[in-house]
């Protein structure tokens, strides 16, 4: 895998609480998570709509007290009176959109998102069997993983609900291509596949920057996973084929990501997500022609991730060891079989 040299322009992010100007009009502010990918990058926009002075902000952070608090110090020290015009999400994750309802409503402003992400998010937020334990313990359970995981995979059910605050029951719809005026320029919508159902990412051509989202990360991959309530999908080629969508914005774009810090490069960034991904597809073949009897997806997750997972790290690990054997078994180079209830894939002979 080549390693692309990327210009990072800020060498540290911004203190919590605290905003850092990364172009004209456009603040950073990152707000911590709980769990080991430890923070989000946030976007406020200074904006104006309808002749209304005021903020856009581009994701919220997850859904507990402790971002709330963080809010209320930057409303209170940066927003100088001024409301928040619009909430936009880039997706249904809860570190996207946990605060989404809880801001619309502090402020009475309206929520964008592509359609699949806010309908998505409303349905996996009232539960209705999409992330509950017993499906997701059912779901990893056809693909290896031993009966004592699967409590600890049962008590996680619900996790969605628990870290975000109801969504309004009104949003506006967000669609690819579309051009949005934000901070006194045109942003165009892009939307990508694969890590969500309909993940928006904003490029500025005169700011020549984009608002990637999860989706063109500076140090990690966006998670890619077969998830329980879509278990025969192909989300793998969904995302390399969005991946390589920006490969048609222009090289030097700065790119503002969720996780890390800001960059520029993308199209290496790009290029190095692609090796990372085929060299995966690489090690998945030669685990699976190793082994006369096939492998499970949770069988596969050693091969994958050498490192120890704790189970909420595994539960998106094995669904990305599923994720490169949906993608070999639809391409044709796995079959795949079912004993005792738990699939196996098996390189084709030949």
């Amino acid at each position: 895998m080549s390693h692309a040299v990327l210009d990072y322009p800020f060498s540290e992010p911004p203190p919590p609480a605290t905003l850092q100007q990364v172009a004209p009009g456009i603040h950073w502010l990152r707000m911590p998570l709980p769990v080991a990918l430890d923070h989000i990058n946030l976007w406020l926009v200074e904006d104006e709509i309808d002749g209304r002075q005021g903020w856009t902000v581009i994701d919220t952070g997850i859904g507990n007290d402790a971002t709330r608090a963080l809010w209320e110090e930057i409303f209170a020290g940066y927003f100088d009176g001024h409301p928040l015009l619009r909430v936009i999400c880039t997706h249904m994750h809860p570190d996207h959109a946990g605060l989404a309802g809880w801001l619309c409503e502090r402020w009475d402003a309206p929520l964008w998102m592509s359609a699949a992400e806010y309908l998505t998010a409303f349905i996996a937020s009232h539960g209705a069997g999409m992330n509950d334990g017993a499906s997701m313990v059912e779901h990893f359970r056809a693909h290896g993983l031993p009966p004592a995981d699967h409590e600890t995979i049962r008590h996680r059910g619900g996790f969605y609900g628990r870290m975000t605050a109801p969504l309004p029951a009104r949003y506006r719809r967000v669609m690819a291509g579309e051009a949005i005026r934000l901070g006194g320029h045109d942003w165009r919508v892009i939307v990508g596949v694969g890590h969500s159902p309909e993940h928006v990412s904003l490029y500025c051509a005169g700011l020549d920057v984009l608002i990637a989202g999860d989706m063109l990360l500076p140090r990690i991959s966006a998670n890619v996973m077969v998830a329980a309530h879509e278990p025969e999908s192909n989300p793998l080629a969904d995302y390399l084929a969005s991946l390589r969508g920006f490969l048609s914005l222009p090289a030097g774009v700065r790119v503002l990501p969720s996780h890390g810090l800001p960059f520029g490069n993308a199209h290496g960034r790009v290029h190095d997500l692609l090796d990372h991904h085929a060299e995966r597809l690489d090690e998945t073949r030669a685990a699976c022609a190793a082994r006369a009897e096939g492998i499970t997806a949770t069988e596969l997750v050693p091969v994958l991730f050498r490192r120890q997972l704790d189970m909420h790290q595994m539960t998106f690990a094995l669904g990305e060891a599923l994720a490169h054997l949906h993608w070999l078994w639809f391409a044709g180079e796995l079959t795949r079989v079912q004993a005792d209830g738990v699939w196996r894939f098996k390189a084709v002979a030949g």
